[in-house]
């Protein structure tokens, strides 16, 4: 991993599963892939409850040849925090007991600790959706209330089990010695992972829609929530990098920027009101820490890219290779000597999902020969693997890349 990490070659290409929020495997595809297997006993854990990952288990790692693993495992390890729940599919699983769930009908909702419902899966879904944004119709100029309206927001209100104590005192402490365990008692290359930036979080909190325009008609407003978006990470980012940083290897954060055909914004608009944020973050990891700083950025931005080097990005993930000019050969000779690709290994949209295993083989093979060279490569499927996935093309998968050596 710390090879490929320093754009080196190593005997093997290191391989991930679950090293963070879109690496990893869906409980139901996770069980799935227990009984093709014959694997019995263990407990599927769901250690993000809106995507409703499984944590990878140890016979996991090892059949697999997984090289690295999130932080979050070890805060995870106490059969009190964890109860009995049924995936969308029956099938059993381990649900955190410190996320406040409830059956209302058909459905399951997730309560924040003023009971408000911030999630909501419909009978029938695989997952959770938000319920509210609490800027949409609104206007604020000060943004004093942020820490509230983020408790209103799914994807930072339902904390995996890094964040779970983040309230607490000493959570910062416990987690500098969990690192340190992880260190010291395992081989592997482990994450930690400080969640979304500036872009997603804007859009949670005044939806999609609405956010884009007040981009373009209100940019005091939004450069105002950015600002205090920033304060907010930069008060807890400077103890956090102190404890982790002698043991792990990387920070990883999210920043949604592209769709399918494109940028979700143009580069002129991400060059003004965005970058100087992601620039603002990334050089304080840099100045402050060993880590390698990890950016989660899901379709097609290429354009974009340049800009997000000069902020400071050390590693890209999922790289969707299959949307609009992002294939792999033009995003490695591009970039490839500033970036470490992070994801790209298969297309999990359609080969993953729907072809035979002999596909599956041929896809990975192709990829992993373009992104492997002189290193800076991690293989990973692009994005989560979803319900519904064959476990067999999963099997496949592990055993064609494990299967490919630089010497």
């Amino acid at each position: 991993m710390r090879a490929a990490l320093n754009h080196k070659e190593s005997d093997k290409i290191p391989v991930d599963c679950g090293a963070m929020h879109s690496s990893g495997i869906s409980g139901i595809a996770y069980n799935g892939l227990k009984k093709r297997l014959g694997i019995s006993g263990g407990e599927t854990r769901i250690y993000d409850v809106i995507q409703q990952l499984a944590l990878p288990e140890q016979w996991y790692l090892d059949r697999f040849s997984i090289d690295s693993v999130d932080l979050a495992r070890v805060f995870a390890a106490e059969p009190s925090e964890w109860r009995d729940w049924s995936l969308p599919d029956g099938s059993p699983a381990k649900f955190p007991a410190w996320i406040d769930l409830e059956k209302r009908g058909k459905d399951w909702v997730c309560l924040n600790a003023k009971k408000e419902v911030i999630a909501s899966m419909a009978g029938g879904a695989f997952y959770f959706s938000q319920a509210q944004y609490p800027l949409y119709g609104k206007q604020s100029e000060r943004f004093d209330d942020l820490p509230d309206l983020l408790d209103k927001v799914s994807w930072v209100a339902l904390k995996d089990p890094l964040w779970k104590n983040s309230a607490k005192k000493d959570s910062f402490p416990s987690i500098g010695q969990a690192t340190r365990k992880l260190f010291e008692e395992t081989d592997y290359c482990f994450t930690a992972n400080y969640g979304s930036l500036f872009f997603e979080i804007g859009q949670y909190l005044y939806r999609n829609d609405e956010f884009f325009m007040k981009m373009l008609t209100e940019p005091k407003e939004i450069i105002g929530l950015f600002d205090k978006l920033a304060e907010l990470h930069l008060a807890n980012l400077g103890p956090f990098l102190e404890q982790v940083s002698p043991y792990a290897d990387v920070i990883i954060f999210g920043d949604d920027l592209g769709m399918q055909t494109g940028p979700l914004i143009s580069p002129q608009l991400y060059k003004e009101m965005v970058w100087p944020w992601h620039k603002k973050i990334f050089s304080f990891v840099k100045k402050n820490s060993r880590l390698k700083t990890f950016l989660h950025s899901c379709g097609s931005f290429f354009e974009l890219i340049p800009y997000l080097i000069d902020a400071g990005l050390d590693i890209l993930n999922p790289v969707q290779t299959q949307t609009a000019g992002m294939d792999a050969k033009s995003l490695k000779e591009k970039f490839g000597k500033d970036l470490v690709f992070w994801g790209g290994g298969i297309d999990t949209q359609h080969v993953l999902a729907s072809g035979d295993e002999k596909a599956v083989r041929k896809e990975v093979r192709k990829n992993c020969e373009i992104f492997m060279k002189d290193g800076g490569f991690v293989f990973n499927p692009i994005h989560n693997m979803l319900p519904g996935i064959p476990p067999g093309n999963i099997v496949a998968m592990y055993e064609e890349v494990n299967s490919i050596g630089y010497w």
